[in-house]
């Protein structure tokens, strides 16, 4: 069976793949709601939905370090990676000897076909399309407008989502304009976030674990804005995670 991945790779699967590994924590999430389990063999130590996955299966690195050796131990006859969340070079390395399935996510209809792709691959198609249907119902309508807004993912230096990438789309759909116009995740400096001076400031949980202090920081910088402190889960992790996404934003202000 030969399928297409969302960089328009060819990827020959001889069967149903048996042995998994996923190097991105969102995907190994829809893995396991696709019913999944006994099939995935390896997980990254990032992949922390839902939490038993890590004790029960190998952990084969990060998701940018992950460790070639463990994985040729495993014998994979599947990796699912993404464009966005792994190192090129080491893809590269495991595509010349498994079959390597990479997402690329910058929007929610990418997200579907993603979901789509994964039910098509292993014959999970029926569960496939009842997350998509969820998720249908869920994300078809824009939230209505809070106001705009910057999203920082780091500190020192100050990084933040820029347009290009799917943390901008779900903070169209949450009803935040997202003040930053450079494509991916420009730096910042304090004055230029001064300028700026958006309604809003959204501190995510991760990769950065901003906490109470940071927020504290933000707030002597822009004392006129709102500065929160949020899940990145639900803005940057894709899958069956987007679930829980609507009802966090419509409390979100």
């Amino acid at each position: 069976m030969h399928f297409t991945d969302q960089l328009n790779r060819r990827v020959f699967l001889p069967k149903i793949p048996e042995r998994i590994i996923s190097l991105v924590p969102s995907q190994t999430e829809l893995l396991f709601d696709l019913g999944l389990e006994q099939q995935l063999v390896g997980v990254t130590k990032f992949c922390v939905h839902p939490g038993h996955l890590r004790k029960t299966k190998t952990i084969v690195g990060g998701t940018k370090n992950f460790h070639l050796d463990i994985i040729d131990s495993l014998q994979p006859d599947l990796i699912i990676g993404n464009k966005e969340e792994n190192d090129r070079d080491g893809i590269e390395r495991l595509a010349e000897t498994y079959p390597v399935w990479m997402s690329d996510i910058l929007t929610l209809e990418d997200n579907l076909n993603m979901i789509r792709e994964m039910g098509e691959i292993f014959q999970k198609s029926k569960e496939a399309n009842q997350i998509i249907k969820r998720l249908g119902d869920d994300l078809s309508k824009l939230l209505p407008p809070k106001g705009t807004a910057i999203y920082l993912i780091w500190n020192a230096p100050i990084m933040v989502a820029g347009t290009n990438t799917f943390i901008n789309e779900m903070l169209k759909f949450a009803g935040f304009k997202n003040l930053i116009v450079n494509e991916r995740y420009p730096i910042l400096t304090e004055e230029e976030l001064r300028l700026i001076n958006p309604e809003f400031v959204l501190l995510s949980s991760e990769p950065f674990p901003f906490q109470v202090r940071h927020v504290e920081h933000f707030q002597e910088i822009l004392p006129h804005s709102r500065i929160l402190k949020v899940d990145g889960e639900l803005f940057s992790w894709y899958g069956t995670r987007l679930l829980q996404s609507r009802r966090y934003f419509e409390e979100l202000s």
